[in-house]
């Protein structure tokens, strides 16, 4: 199981120690320093089954810098899995990827409905 994620995120935090507390495995990946790769994003995102849109960290600052509450809806597709490839900071976090699904973002629910028979507590 790959757990992308940002280490001063407050929700990647919470999302590592919801994973700890359940004794799941898994191996973390530093979405700054080791960003998605083009192939990855488009991998997770037709995996994952959300809209496009789920992939973008809405609230970061650079992608307000970048005015892309404007621009997204013109772009493709694929332009769009191209600028996240560029930058970890445009990409929504926590992510959590395994042979079964893709996570976007940390909810609690969410994440124990799919991680149940993964669940040792």
């Amino acid at each position: 199981m790959l757990f992308v994620q940002y280490p001063k995120c407050s929700t990647c935090q919470k999302a590592g120690k919801w994973l700890d507390a359940h004794n799941i495995p898994y191996t973390v990946r530093h979405i700054a320093e080791n960003n998605p790769t083009y192939d990855e994003l488009k991998q997770w995102y037709e995996k994952s089954g959300l809209p496009l849109k789920r992939f973008f960290n809405t609230s970061g600052l650079l992608y307000k810098d970048m005015q892309l509450k404007e621009k997204l809806p013109e772009m493709t597709e694929d332009e769009q899995l191209k600028l996240l490839a560029t930058n970890g900071m445009l990409v929504k976090r926590p992510i959590l990827v395994d042979d079964a699904a893709v996570l976007v973002g940390f909810r609690e629910a969410e994440w124990a409905e799919h991680m149940a028979e993964h669940i040792k507590d």
